[in-house]
């Protein structure tokens, strides 16, 4: 069974940095792609990145595209998402979850069976 865990939500000011941290139990970054969604009360689970598991290929939404970065250290079994210039549309609970999508389609959620509980970001103007 593949447990993740997220960490390193908070409350920032606009245009602050953050790192979350999402730690895997045991080694699944060879078999799952990685992704990073993020949710807001009454709106959909939204795409943020994805990390592809047979490579390091990475893969963003427009939206954060060159602010935001995925990242992961197969040693520690952990994978992060350096957050800068946050801005206070980026405010959410953020998830970590692994699946083996097509890279087609890493953007949808529905292809992703596991599931961290979610970790806060709130940005402030």
């Amino acid at each position: 069974q593949v447990q993740l865990a997220e960490s390193g939500g908070g409350v920032v000011l606009a245009g602050d940095s953050l790192r979350l941290s999402c730690a895997a139990s045991g080694r699944i970054f060879s078999r799952y792609t990685m992704g990073w969604f993020r949710q807001t009360p009454g709106k959909e689970r939204e795409f943020v990145a994805a990390l592809n598991r047979g490579s390091d290929s990475t893969y963003y939404a427009d939206s954060v595209k060159g602010r935001f970065t995925f990242s992961r250290d197969s040693g520690k079994n952990t994978v992060y998402l350096q957050m800068n210039s946050l801005k206070p549309e980026d405010t959410a609970t953020y998830y970590c979850a692994a699946g083996t999508p097509n890279w087609s389609s890493a953007y949808l959620p529905r292809m992703y069976p596991h599931w961290g509980q979610g970790t806060q970001v709130t940005v402030s103007s």
